[in-house]
């Protein structure tokens, strides 16, 4: 018994995950044990009163009382399968907070299939196979998880890449592994797992694998894994639990709960999927039941690879960030009519604040919309490799498409919503600035800015004359260079848009 206990014991990351297993298990079967506990007790009392009944000549009552009893307890567990899942969704909604408040202001930034797909050919001669890519808020960047081929191997490089949305840099970061010391990774094999150091230093904690990435921190690669804990007896939910760094040059492990000092999203995004999820139990458990509460994440395929949880930064400067996800109503509406925000830092072992902001005016859907700016820009989208990327919210009640290719991207529209029963958009640079509108929305900055150009415009033409030589709407000397550069660039595209055509 006591090598059995101290094996048990030693073997701390298989007995987190049986205990983790079986307390979820126990969760939804407790219940319906003690009813067939019950129901058996009662079989067992009515067993020996129909012995003795049955010397007396009797004993029916008791057998059609244990019927009774036995289909009490199969209904019991069956109910309690049903509504424990709905008290379990109950539970993650603690933290909601249902508001008509704005989305607050969040900064566009590159979509994530671009990251994804930039990161292969920016690896170099590294032979490993990509694991995991993660924004990171803090420094606007991409981070690329690369593992060592092997079994018996850790991870080989983390490439942290700049992405411009708008800009001209390129930057990259690549750190390398110490391959004999830091040789763990997670899903490695015996002693090369990183899941099992992690439960030999602090037990009963779990990850989900999606929810790790790598940083560089002058050229060091440190791998974050964000940690969750169980809670609850009946109703079992997960909470966080810190971070483990894991140190890609010396191999030291430390898991701390100071998450705000970690450069990125320290906040489960597993997690904060599942309190999203959970918001279907808003209402009633007839509600719930029915599927007539609650919310979906948009799943039309326009943001395929990426359709929730969002990693955006807030747009006021303060360094916070937010997971951000478009919200439509169950069912089949495809609208989206709210915007859900978590924060991707957390203090404390509670879950973090979800907030669901309803959106007035509501959009379209993501697929609706990315096929309105196929038709109202088709000057610029889509040629040749050039595609619509993700719809995402970036504040107040505004969503942002980008365009481009994976490598190169070159547009953004941005839009309101349904105003006057028309969707506003507006065609941008990809730095944000704006080239035109096909529908501005009355007193927005965009409408604003469209009819200070107007004025100068026609200001400048009073100013010229109607002729004389170099006169009229033909003097390119009045323009600006910014002005002049993007006439050029709206000629070069209509000659191509021509040629096209004509071919």
């Amino acid at each position: 018994m006591l090598l059995l206990g101290f094996t048990l014991w030693y073997a701390s990351y298989y007995t987190t995950i049986v205990v983790w297993e079986l307390r979820k298990l126990f969760a939804w079967v407790a219940l319906p044990l003690v009813a067939a506990g019950v129901a058996g007790l009662l079989w067992l009392a009515l067993w020996w009163v129909r012995r003795r009944a049955d010397r007396r000549g009797g004993g029916s009552a008791g057998v059609a009382l244990g019927w009774l009893g036995a289909l009490a307890g199969l209904l019991l567990g069956v109910a309690w399968l049903v509504y424990g899942a709905y008290l379990q969704d109950r539970a993650y909604m603690g933290g909601v907070q249902i508001v008509a408040d704005p989305v607050p202001q969040l900064s566009a930034r590159a979509p994530y299939v671009v990251g994804k797909a930039q990161a292969a050919p920016h690896l170099g001669d590294v032979t490993g196979e990509i694991a995991d890519i993660t924004y990171l808020p803090d420094s606007d960047r991409f981070a690329t998880l690369v593992e060592r081929r092997g079994w018996l191997a850790g991870y080989e490089v983390g490439l942290v890449q700049d992405i411009p949305l708008g800009g001209s840099s390129r930057e990259q970061q690549r750190c390398a592994f110490d391959v004999d010391t830091a040789d763990a990774r997670v899903g490695g094999w015996f002693a090369h797992n990183l899941g099992r150091k992690i439960s030999a230093q602090q037990r009963w904690v779990r990850f989900d694998a999606g929810d790790v990435y790598v940083t560089c921190s002058d050229g060091v690669p440190v791998v974050v894994v964000p940690l969750k804990r169980q809670t609850g007896f009946l109703v079992v939910t997960e909470r966080p639990a810190g971070v483990a760094l894991y140190n890609g040059r010396t191999g030291r492990l430390t898991i701390t709960g100071d998450t705000l000092a970690v450069p990125g999203p320290s906040y489960p995004l597993s997690l904060a999927a599942r309190q999203r999820e959970a918001t279907a139990a808003v209402g009633s458990f007839s509600d719930w039941w029915f599927e007539r509460s609650g919310w979906d994440a948009s799943e039309d395929g326009a943001n395929e690879g990426n359709e929730s949880e969002f990693t955006l930064r807030h747009g006021e400067g303060s360094g916070n960030s937010a997971y951000v996800t478009p919200l439509t109503p169950q069912g089949e509406a495809s609208s989206v009519v709210a915007v859900s925000t978590v924060p991707t830092r957390h203090r404390g072992g509670g879950l973090a604040p979800l907030t669901v902001h309803r959106l007035d005016p509501t959009w379209s859907s993501p697929k609706a919309l990315v096929a309105l700016v196929k038709a109202e820009y088709r000057d610029v989208c889509c040629y040749n490799d050039d595609r619509v990327f993700e719809v995402v919210p970036t504040g107040g009640s505004t969503w942002t498409a980008t365009i481009g290719s994976e490598q190169n991207i070159r547009y953004r529209v941005e839009g309101r919503g349904a105003v006057d029963g028309r969707e506003a958009t507006c065609l941008k640079g990809a730095d944000g600035t704006l080239i035109r509108c096909a529908y501005a929305a009355p007193g927005s900055a965009e409408e604003q800015e469209l009819q200070r150009r107007e004025k100068e415009k026609e200001k400048q033409k009073a100013g010229s004359g109607d002729g004389g030589a170099g006169g009229g709407a033909g003097d390119l000397g009045a323009y600006s260079s910014e002005q002049l550069a993007e006439l050029h660039r709206r000629v070069s595209e209509e000659v191509l848009r021509r040629l096209k055509a004509a071919g």
